[in-house]
């Protein structure tokens, strides 16, 4: 006789809110180290915070496993391993992998009309979970990351991609971290990166965001106002460009400085930003030459928000030449922006020019932000009941630095 006193229904396609990832961590399927259960800080709206295990693993290379387990390719490529439990420093330009403290148990893939879960097991007497679709995984960076210029990636066994888990997926997850422009001090714990659950996989159209747009603006312009239907770009996704016009002797950017101290990422608003970063100032020409393999951090020329009934990733703009890369961390949270009356808020871009020299101007297009709608509305959102760091952002630059 079943015990089962709660349903969970999937019905629509998009990206789970936190009210639905919480269940999914209720049936085992969203999973940690016993010693380290999930815990209720670790939500946002549409995405779960990954944390730092026990050990890093200093490796000859960057890899993916493919054919193997993470496992196995680490006793192939390891050079040294060492406890982060009370911190360690992991050096400029090194690769490393960190197991996880989360795991995954994702539902097998099926090609029925449903597909019930019952508890993370065979068994369960509490809540069963009923989805149309299959669920996959996506990670990114978080935003405090990213504008350290630390590189992470979440790797899977068999994998053959950074930071998707496909349906099925049933194991642990590990971490590349390449700390780039700056050494950084972790610990077991730290959250790098965030993980989104998907119920299917559904972009939002560029019909529908230009109909989204029109009664419920996402992006304003450099005077605030609803960005026009004629004026905004959308090609599977929503472009946008970057902010390199200012007054005389406002900083529109900074360069990353190198050969510096190290970065513990315990310390929060602590660090001068003239010992880790040179300022960009504002020039009549509005443009500038980014030196290859330096790292820069703009603000985009927009402003963007995110309403509450999609979610939104950051995809960088194809070039066709391949010397540019304008972001690392790229999710954005239901909430982002505020409400319509807020006006939105810019998106801050990590940049970084590869093999030559490369001219930006002000108002160039850089990147897109490719839209999900969620399967429902997350009980709260970004910048709401939570302390979220960038919510109103213009240009700046991570939370452990010394903001006037």
């Amino acid at each position: 006789m079943s015990n089962i006193s709660k349903e969970v229904q999937l019905r629509t396609k998009g990206v789970l809110p936190v009210q639905k990832l919480k269940i999914l961590r209720e049936l085992g399927i969203l999973d940690s180290h016993p010693d380290y259960p999930i815990q209720d800080n670790q939500f946002q709206p549409n995405s779960l915070d990954l944390r730092l295990g026990e050990v890093a693993y200093r490796v000859r290379c960057s890899f993916l496993p493919e054919n193997e387990t993470v496992e196995q390719k680490i006793e192939k490529l390891e050079q040294y391993s060492f406890s982060i439990k009370e911190g360690a420093v992991l050096e400029e330009n090194c690769v490393y992998i960190i197991p996880l403290l989360e795991k995954l148990n994702l539902p097998r893939s099926h090609y029925s009309a449903q597909h019930t879960h019952v508890n993370g097991h065979a068994e369960g007497d509490e809540v069963r979970l009923v989805s149309m679709e299959n669920l996959s995984a996506k990670a990114n960076p978080k935003s405090s990351t990213g504008r350290l210029d630390v590189f992470t990636r979440v790797i899977t066994d068999h994998s053959h991609r950074f930071e998707e888990i496909i349906p099925g997926y049933q194991g642990n997850l590990y971490l590349e971290v390449v700390p780039k422009s700056f050494s950084i001090k972790v610990r077991t714990g730290q959250r790098l990166n965030q993980l989104r659950v998907r119920h299917g996989f559904e972009v939002v159209s560029d019909q529908d965001l230009l109909r989204i747009h029109a009664t419920d603006p996402l992006l304003f312009d450099e005077n605030v106002k609803p960005v026009s239907m004629e004026q905004i770009k959308v090609n599977q996704g929503l472009f946008m460009s970057v902010q390199l016009k200012g007054k005389k002797g406002e900083v529109i950017g900074y360069k990353a400085k190198k050969h510096n101290n190290f970065i513990d990422l315990e310390n929060l608003n602590h660090y001068e930003i003239e010992e880790f970063w040179e300022p960009i100032y504002a020039t009549p020409d509005a443009r500038y030459i980014l030196e290859p393999e330096a790292f820069y951090i703009f603000a985009s020329k927009e402003r963007i928000r995110v309403p509450a009934q999609l979610a939104c990733e950051m995809m960088a703009y194809d070039t066709g030449s391949g010397e540019l890369r304008t972001h690392y961390a790229g999710f954005f949270d239901s909430g982002f922006g505020g409400s319509i009356e807020d006006k939105g808020a810019r998106a801050v871009l990590e940049v970084r020019s590869h093999d030559v020299p490369f001219m930006i101007e002000d108002g160039q297009t850089l990147f897109s932000m490719q839209f999900e709608p969620n399967t429902e509305i997350p009980e709260f959102i970004y910048g709401t009941e939570i302390q979220s760091n960038y919510q109103g952002q213009g240009l700046k630059l991570g939370k452990h630095f010394k903001q006037s």
